[in-house]
């Protein structure tokens, strides 16, 4: 009877270690075997926000210039866009009240929810290559933060 719950207490400590390294893991912030400090989440964050600011723009100027001008399709994609906008906003504010980064993982996924409708877009209408290209970019960075933060990519 000892040895079983010695050998039951073993297996509890082993999974407790486990469990405590997968933990460390995340905190440490590793994406693709790199690890990563507030200011390179900063960084990053900075990317995310400057490429944001070029989508934005490059959506409004094509939206203003083509065929949904004046639609409510126009209003629609310029919702979700400003959604997205709104999200990283967020996640600056919040980023920068932190001492650390992962504070922000909720943040991050919030990011990650607005940005998946306006992927769904370029998945229900095609839009210039220009838009398309702006996107591209933008969804590669949210992934890279997505994958700091061990959240869900983007597709």
């Amino acid at each position: 009877m000892r040895n079983l719950f010695g050998k039951n207490l073993f297996s509890l400590m082993i999974v407790c270690l486990l469990l405590a390294l997968s933990v460390s893991a995340l905190a440490q912030g590793r994406y693709r075997g790199r690890r990563y400090t507030k200011a390179d989440v900063d960084r990053i964050i900075k990317r995310v926000e400057t490429h944001s600011d070029s989508f934005v723009k490059a959506v409004d100027r094509s939206l203003d210039n083509g065929r949904l001008d004046g639609t409510e399709a126009e209003d629609r994609i310029n919702d979700q866009v400003e959604d997205l906008e709104k999200a990283l906003d967020e996640l600056r504010r919040e980023f920068d009240k932190r001492d650390g980064w992962l504070e922000v993982r909720e943040n991050v996924v919030k990011v990650i929810d607005e940005a998946e409708d306006v992927n769904a877009i370029f998945h229900r209408r095609r839009l210039s290559r220009f838009i398309e290209s702006e996107w591209v970019r933008l969804r590669a960075e949210i992934n890279k933060l997505a994958g700091i933060y061990n959240a869900r990519l983007l597709k």
